[in-house]
């Protein structure tokens, strides 16, 4: 009596995989596993402090305060009419999901190299636990930042809401596309070179100051002759903290070829993250 070996599975797990492979079908089936990092993240947080989740509303609120000192008070660097504060409160929210999604995910094989050498699952899992993580930190500073955006209104500051405001779950994606993607990109060549560690958290304090959050667009477009202006949105979170702002608070303008870059940006640095990330993880831990 012949016996059928045969059997079916769930998965195949192999290092040769095509060059491009994004096995949705498996991710999903590891979800449950992406909240218990996500649930992990925020427990480890919270564990042995005093204040919680206050200490995510300290952090904005103290930069925001010596930003209003210093650019505002001794600078005198205008703000599109809004009051100051709120306006760099706005820019500052937005930047921190930005450069802690950024700074986590560039870490994400050298931080968990421990727990990748001794279990399967798919990589990708701890990239997006980061910006999930993130997206709870940036709930509880948006609240607040809700709380001085209604303060404000209620004293008769010139704040006008809008209906974009409803694309903010967008605005978070395509922020969160470029985060990630350029943090798996930083994340595979960490394997080899580590000093890229230390470049990536100097280049973000360089870059939060060539972004528009201390500062409006229009001055910049102002001060700098209309041939470069091109140059400016160069920078694909320009147009992101523009539209946000302008959606909050109603300052500035919005330009419409700044954000169909952005949009394209997020997608392609996605994309290519993407791509050197799971080519990466086949081997990194013989590498690392």
């Amino acid at each position: 009596m012949s016996v059928d070996k045969t059997e079916d599975w769930l998965f195949e797990i192999s290092s040769k995989k095509r060059a491009v492979d994004f096995n949705l079908k498996e991710l999903w089936h590891y979800k449950d596993l992406l909240l218990l990092f996500v649930k992990r993240d925020i427990v480890t947080f919270y564990k042995q402090t005093v204040l919680g989740p206050i200490w995510f509303v300290i952090q904005p609120l103290i930069t925001s305060v010596i930003q209003f000192i210093i650019f505002s008070k001794i600078a005198s660097i205008p703000s599109d009419g809004v009051p100051y504060f709120l306006f760099v409160l706005a820019g500052n929210i937005v930047w921190f999901y930005f450069s802690d999604c950024l700074k986590s995910t560039s870490e994400t094989f050298t931080s968990n190299q421990n727990i990748f050498g001794k279990v399967y699952f798919p990589r990708i899992i701890m990239p997006l636990k980061v910006a999930v993580s993130n997206l709870i930190k940036f709930g509880i500073q948006f609240v607040f930042f809700l709380i001085v955006l209604f303060y404000y209104i209620y004293q008769g500051a010139p704040i006008h809401l809008n209906s974009l405001v409803l694309f903010l779950p967008l605005l978070l994606l395509v922020i969160a596309f470029i985060a990630l993607g350029t943090g798996m990109i930083i994340s595979s060549l960490t394997v080899k070179y580590r000093d890229l560690n230390f470049v990536v958290t100097f280049g973000i304090s360089l870059f939060m100051y060539i972004t528009p959050i201390v500062y409006p667009t229009t001055l910049v477009l102002e001060k700098v002759d209309k041939k470069y202006h091109s140059l400016i949105y160069m920078n694909p979170l320009t147009g992101l903290f523009d539209f946000f702002k302008y959606a909050f608070l109603g300052s500035g303008t919005i330009d419409f070829w700044s954000i169909v870059y952005s949009v394209v940006f997020s997608l392609v640095i996605m994309f290519l993250g993407l791509l050197v990330f799971t080519k990466t993880e086949k081997s990194f831990i013989d590498v690392i």
